[in-house]
């Protein structure tokens, strides 16, 4: 169980603008980097802190991780995005960005509109 204190709803939020918004593009002010999905946003507990203080266990997207996974060392990168189970790991090795980005978009949406409800439905 993460120890994350973030609410999920808004850092998934944050992730799905992130996204949308070409967030792992190439920028013309900073050289072409490989970037990783999840991992190099303020989704990471250790963003921005190249001695990745934080196990990943403490990140609240260890809840979205199969059980068999989770002590990858990329656990998030382990997170089921389609029904057909790829995940930011496999669709990264065959190296389409728009596909794994796309995937990544819809996976986000949906767990916004589910944790939406669950949340409306509590307050009802």
């Amino acid at each position: 169980m993460a120890t994350d204190e973030r609410d999920v709803l808004e850092v998934l939020k944050f992730e799905l603008n992130f996204l949308e918004q070409g967030g792992y593009g190439r920028s013309v002010h900073t050289p072409q980097t490989p970037t990783s999905i999840f991992q190099d946003s303020i989704t990471c507990l250790n963003f921005g802190e190249p001695q990745r203080p934080h196990p990943c266990s403490e990140c609240m997207l260890i809840d979205f991780v199969p059980e068999s996974s989770r002590n990858e060392n990329v656990p998030c990168h382990h997170i089921p995005l389609t029904p057909s189970g790829d995940t930011v790991a496999s669709l990264q090795s065959g190296y389409n960005q728009a596909k794994l980005e796309g995937a990544a978009i819809a996976w986000l949406r949906a767990v916004i509109a589910r944790i939406e409800r669950e949340r409306q439905a509590r307050s009802a």
